[in-house]
């Protein structure tokens, strides 16, 4: 099978690889879908996970399940589904709290196990949900939508006129409109994207969203606006100032991943006079069907956010290059 491999840090090949064995408790999946994360360029690097090499890379991806194990019950072949890619131990203290993302042994399937850039794929079936009808490369956005969720989550969000009624996204990227769509979806108001590009800021408006230059004075005019206000830039700096454009009693989300020696200053008794509520994220936590649910009421917002659809081949330059086009949202490998 093709596929796209990482042979050692920092080199990337698309080569021929074995049609993984079916063993006990797993189905192969063929896979129709998948997404590429800048997660994907960190575990190249060495930056994200436990460096393991050759890896297939990708834990964003759907497929048709095409062999199950004889052990395995309830599982049909044909079956659409998509992957939750998080392999937690089970038994660890986070995990026995609920939380599976923050297990202390967490695997992961494209990090640590073989993922989704390849023409088919080896999960176990506990990992795997149906998608119905839906489509490959909608279905496929379901685990970055599972991030934001457990994001919302974590920040214990409530919309409406006794909970937020106005949010600020930092960061017009992929990520930082699909958290927006996702506020929207889940009942904010009024939802506003900040960035520097306006080209980005361009596109969010077209997806209904409100914007605003980062930086600009327009902007600053709006200090203490916001009751919830989310980084999806990974910009220390940016992350400091979220404080300036909280309303009292408001919430922050810290979704993007800064340098891990990143350090930031921030007043604590502002937070104490104010009550800030901060709040941290990482990850996906059995989320997905929840996931799935607003990608099934989605009217083609999220599904925008897919800008380049390409044959396995082609991902591969998107993984290697230096810089990334401003006007690039989501790339996938898709097989229509």
């Amino acid at each position: 099978m093709e596929a796209i491999c990482y042979i050692e840090k920092g080199v990337a090949v698309t080569k021929a690889l074995p049609v993984p064995e079916l063993r006990p408790g797993h189905a192969l999946v063929r896979v129709r879908a998948a997404g590429l994360c800048h997660t994907d360029i960190d575990v190249l690097h060495g930056r994200y996970g436990e460096g393991r090499f050759p890896l297939v890379p990708c834990h964003e991806y759907a497929g048709v399940v095409e062999a199950v194990a004889g052990n395995v019950s309830g599982l049909a072949i044909g079956a659409r589904v998509v992957i939750d890619p998080n392999l937690p131990c089970g038994e660890c203290r986070a995990c026995r709290k609920g939380l599976s993302n923050l297990c202390r042994d967490l695997k992961a399937y494209g990090v640590t196990e073989n993922g989704g850039f390849a023409e088919y794929s080896l999960v176990r079936t506990d990992h795997l949900y149906g998608i119905g009808d839906l489509d490959f490369n909608l279905a496929a956005l379901a685990e970055p939508l599972a991030c934001v969720l457990n994001g919302l989550g974590s920040a214990g969000l409530r919309a409406g006129p006794t909970g937020t009624e106005n949010a600020l996204v930092f960061g017009a990227g992929p990520i930082g409109l699909l958290l927006a769509l996702s506020l929207k979806a889940e009942g904010v108001p009024s939802v506003t994207v900040a960035d520097i590009n306006e080209g980005r800021l361009a596109f969010a408006e077209k997806l209904g969203l409100e914007t605003a230059v980062s930086g600009s004075e327009a902007l600053a005019s709006r200090s203490r606006d916001f009751d919830f206000v989310a980084d999806a830039t990974g910009i220390a700096r940016v992350v400091e100032g979220m404080i300036d454009f909280t309303a009292d009693g408001g919430t922050v989300l810290v979704f993007g991943v800064c340098a891990p020696d990143a350090r930031i200053s921030i007043a604590p008794f502002e937070i104490f006079r104010r009550q800030i509520r901060f709040a941290g994220s990482h990850s996906l936590n059995r989320n997905i069907p929840e996931a799935l649910a607003i990608l099934r009421r989605d009217t083609g917002a999220m599904a925008q956010l897919v800008s380049n659809r390409l044959p396995l081949g082609e991902v591969l330059p998107f993984i290697t290059r230096k810089s990334a086009d401003p006007a690039t949202m989501m790339v996938q490998f898709s097989i229509d």
